[in-house]
């Protein structure tokens, strides 16, 4: 394997890869080809194309699926975000955004030839295009309305350290501010073709829109709300249900909704040592619980290390027959279980005929498997906490809005993270607070 490495001629670059793959960017005026992209990419643009991603990511949640989101790429795509500071690494978030948009548009278009000009007084790849021009005029305009960077309105191009004449990549020798090294593995991942540049723009913008100085604002004013509700009410088991049932209910991607209110309740538990030997693990990924991930359920509790307990949301499904069997090929690789169920939005149907599936696998792991619904497991739980005596009906009820609230608002990322975009969730949640006021 050779040493990536970069070899600048009078009138091109050669980009040689790790495998030996030569990678030739010739220099001079836009070719036909590259014209042809660039006007394609720029109609898009006009016509709205990262507007429409932004409103798509914050108001239809149900869309939103990272699922194939690599565990890799992710990290990458969070630790870009986590970089930017209020000094340093928005210009590199607010370039990779514009990549992203390139390459969704026009996946031909190679991401690391930042300029392109007709002029022969310019520098400028054959096939590159002008991202300084496409920024000012359609990406930090747009990224400015919204409020998911602070970024100066003539663009983060303008970056002296983003003009360099040689194309983006591991060897681009600019003094970058920021996750240098996640956005280079960002761009070559997407030139391999190995990160799809759609999902990835999503999933950038969903965790822009969660830290967004709007976003902010809304979930401020829903904690003051949910404080004001309940200084003014006396919460028990069934107005918590029912406040978080209804929520669930007036929202969109209401299965997502069902497992982060099952988790909080159990946040809500843990807070108050109902569980003392065992704790909560994060909030999963919505259609993580699988054995390719090693999970049991949607929430568990793990005793060093081990799953000991896990319950599996089931929104909208009734018959568990197919689910039963996958769990029992989960429990093989967790000896330490003691405690499986799922917890579903309607009526179990033919319990009996699962009955005797059922008991053999209670038999053969030495565990209890339950299957309840959401109303009977949030009293199950409320009796549990009865039980240990750490926590009154009321009390628990108060802690389990309170999680679940706090956990859509963004402030418990550390138990809860919550990578779908938030916003809309709130705006329903402050439109029940209110009602209730």
């Amino acid at each position: 394997m050779n040493e990536l490495h970069l070899k600048v001629y009078a009138n091109r670059s050669e980009l040689i890869l790790a495998d030996g793959t030569v990678q030739t960017f010739d220099e001079g005026g836009m070719s036909q080809a590259a014209k042809d992209r660039y006007t394609r990419i720029t109609a898009e643009l006009f016509n709205g194309y990262l507007e429409r991603q932004i409103l798509a990511c914050r108001d239809k949640s149900s869309n939103i699926d990272f699922s194939n989101l690599a565990q890799t790429h992710r990290l990458l795509l969070d630790r870009l975000i986590q970089s930017v500071t209020s000094e340093i690494g928005r210009a590199l978030v607010g370039l990779t955004i514009l990549q992203l948009c390139v390459k969704s548009i026009e996946p031909t278009q190679n991401i690391r030839l930042h300029k392109g000009s007709a002029s022969k007084r310019d520098f400028s790849w054959c096939e590159g295009i002008s991202m300084r021009s496409l920024d000012k005029k359609y990406i930090t305009p747009v990224l400015r309305k919204y409020e998911l960077l602070r970024l100066n309105a003539d663009g983060f191009m303008m970056t002296r350290s983003l003009a360099e004449n040689y194309p983006y990549s591991t060897v681009y020798k600019a003094n970058l501010r920021g996750a240098r090294s996640e956005w280079v593995n960002i761009v070559e991942a997407t030139e391999k073709s190995e990160l799809s540049p759609d999902i990835a723009l999503r999933y950038l913008l969903s965790q822009l829109l969660n830290q967004a100085e709007a976003f902010r604002r809304l979930a401020s004013q829903i904690l003051e709300e949910l404080n004001i509700f309940l200084e003014a009410t006396v919460i028990n088991q069934e107005i918590a249900l029912n406040f978080v049932l209804r929520h669930i209910n007036q929202s969109d991607y209401a299965a997502r909704l069902m497992e982060i209110a099952i988790h909080s309740l159990m946040q809500a538990m843990q807070d108050y040592q109902v569980f003392p030997n065992a704790s909560l693990k994060p909030l999963l990924q919505m259609r993580s619980a699988n054995k390719k991930h090693g999970n049991i359920g949607d929430v568990e509790l793990v005793e060093d290390g081990q799953i000991v307990e896990a319950w599996d949301a089931k929104y909208g499904k009734s018959y568990l027959r197919d689910e039963i069997e996958v769990l029992s090929e989960k429990l093989e690789l967790h000896p330490a279980i003691r405690r499986a169920g799922f917890v579903t939005s309607l009526k179990p149907e033919r319990l009996d005929e699962l009955e005797p599936r059922r008991e053999e696998i209670e038999e053969i792991y030495g565990i209890s498997v339950e299957i309840l619904t959401f109303a009977e497991w949030v009293a199950e739980q409320f009796e549990r906490a009865s039980t240990e005596g750490t926590a009154s009906e009321e009390e628990l009820a108060v802690a389990w809005i309170t999680a679940y609230t706090e956990s859509l608002a963004q402030v418990r990322r550390d138990i809860a993270p919550i990578d779908e975009p938030c916003y809309q969730w709130l705006l329903t949640l402050l439109g029940i607070l209110a009602e209730n006021l």
